[in-house]
């Protein structure tokens, strides 16, 4: 049993520190955003909501259907209802009735919010899509941006290993009386210099990393990290089409059009819906109840004691005689309530028909409905116009500004492979003593100045060619990094 224990919590420990250990792709991190962004959920919602929208257009085209109960009783001064007379009593009483209505016409209302219903479906839809596609452009672009801080931190990290290295050896120098101590304390104050910039990159670092996290809802910052392996640049010819072939592109599969022109076509729908007011509706109707009670029933019927009477009904006027007659001689009797379903069935009514309304004056409110319905559709032609312009200059912007990365990538890379030879030909220099530390130390700094611009430019191109991409209609989950 001891040996089970030991062996749970050492495979409990070993995989706690696989977890901790764990590091995230970019391809991880975007699926994981799309799943848990809140954004992202609530553009699902917004979907789901569209859903019920067009449920409820979809239930206008059948029947209603009602059905209603009550049972009560009643004490003192109250109606009989199977009577009608009024009596001191306590009383229990219950109706049931069954109501159906239809409507026949409206003025296409119901078919024309059927339809308004699929495009706010889509519109939704889109805007979840737009909503994901942004999400995961957000996550590579602070997915390269740690990637930019670790190589930057790898650039100064590996030139003060040199620095470290330089100073060694200077101090040899030093003590041998080939070098002045001069040269010694400047490359010690580089080293100061790097062991500072060193802090700021890693701070850095870890700030680009919890921004990350962040956005994916990542709560364990400490132990969150991601795959730092040197991502390339990837370009499948869209950086060789042509501007117009891009923005044909994406007016075809960006969702910013897209969205906006559902918006025209669920302006015009509010337009035609509005216009259904002005025609008149027809809806029929039917209706079905029964009650029964628990009092007592009065029933009028003869007295078997005394079956007839004898009245007189007049008087002879020539001779003055009595007419006498003989009658039934009525009661009324008070008998035990009829069987619960008798009364259910001698008790029933139904009613049917047809309803019209026919609009005449409603203080121009339909009128003026309409008018706004238009107002609305102009709005949203001019939001169309507006998210086509928008489109096109982000493209553009976006196509020149892929272009210039480009460019200032391989100048970043020429003038790296200038400042390589450059530190080369200055530590060559130096380590025979032909040259001070100080233009050392600044030969140095330049080339990891152009170490650093040239991570820069690498991972601005990448990611500016991947905008590129996503606008030609790439999807962002597609996107090769």
């Amino acid at each position: 049993m001891k040996k089970l224990v030991i062996i749970f919590l050492f495979l409990s420990i070993g995989f706690s520190v696989s977890a901790q250990n764990k590091k995230w792709t970019l391809q991880e991190c975007v699926e994981y955003a799309l799943k848990n962004n809140i954004s992202v959920k609530q553009s699902e919602l917004d979907v789901q909501l569209s859903d019920i929208e067009k449920s409820d257009a979809f239930g206008n085209f059948f029947p209603n259907l009602n059905a209603s109960a009550s049972n009560s009783w009643n004490t003192g001064l109250t109606q009989n209802i199977t009577t009608g007379v009024l009596e001191t009593q306590t009383s229990r009483n219950s109706s049931y009735s069954f109501s159906a209505g239809v409507n026949i016409f409206n003025g296409l209302r119901n078919h024309r919010q059927f339809q308004r219903a699929k495009l706010s479906q889509l519109a939704s839809q889109y805007n979840l899509d737009k909503m994901q596609d942004d999400i995961a452009l957000f996550v590579a672009n602070s997915f390269l941006q740690v990637l930019l801080n670790k190589a930057n931190l790898k650039v100064i990290q590996s030139q003060n290993e040199v620095t470290l290295e330089q100073i060694k050896r200077t101090q040899d120098l030093v003590d041998a009386g080939v070098l002045p101590r001069g040269d010694l304390l400047e490359i010690q104050a580089t080293n100061a210099s790097e062991k500072q910039r060193i802090a700021v990159a890693e701070n850095t670092v870890t700030i680009s990393l919890i921004s990350l996290a962040q956005l994916l809802l990542v709560k364990d910052y400490p132990s969150f990290d991601i795959v730092d392996d040197n991502y390339n640049i990837i370009d499948d010819g869209f950086s060789s089409k042509n501007v117009d072939e891009v923005i044909e592109a994406a007016k075809e599969n960006r969702y910013e059009v897209k969205i906006a022109e559902k918006n025209v076509e669920l302006a015009e729908k509010d337009l035609q819906i509005a216009k259904s007011s002005y025609l008149p509706s027809l809806s029929g109707f039917f209706n079905y109840n029964t009650r029964e009670s628990g009092s007592n029933r009065f029933v009028q019927g003869v007295d078997t004691d005394n079956p007839l009477i004898t009245s007189d009904i007049g008087i002879v006027e020539s001779t003055g005689q009595n007419v006498v007659g003989t009658f039934s001689n009525t009661i009324i009797e008070e008998l035990n309530p009829l069987p619960y379903g008798e009364q259910l069935y001698l008790n029933d009514g139904i009613s049917y028909g047809v309803s019209l309304n026919v609009p005449v004056f409603n203080g121009f409110s339909a009128r003026n409905n309409v008018k706004r319905s238009k107002v609305n559709v102009l709005r949203s032609e001019f939001r169309l116009e507006q998210a086509t312009l928008d489109l096109e200059s982000n493209v553009y912007q976006a196509f020149v500004d892929s272009k210039g990365a480009l460019k200032s990538y391989e100048a970043a890379l020429a003038a790296l492979e200038s400042q390589k030879l450059a530190y080369q030909y200055a530590k060559d220099r130096y380590d025979v003593g032909l040259t001070n530390a100080f233009d050392f130390s600044q030969s140095k700094l330049r080339y990891d100045n152009a170490q650093i611009e040239e991570n820069r430019s690498k991972y601005d191109y990448i990611f500016k060619l991947k905008v590129l991409e996503l606008y030609f209609g790439v999807p962002a989950t597609e996107l090769k990094f």
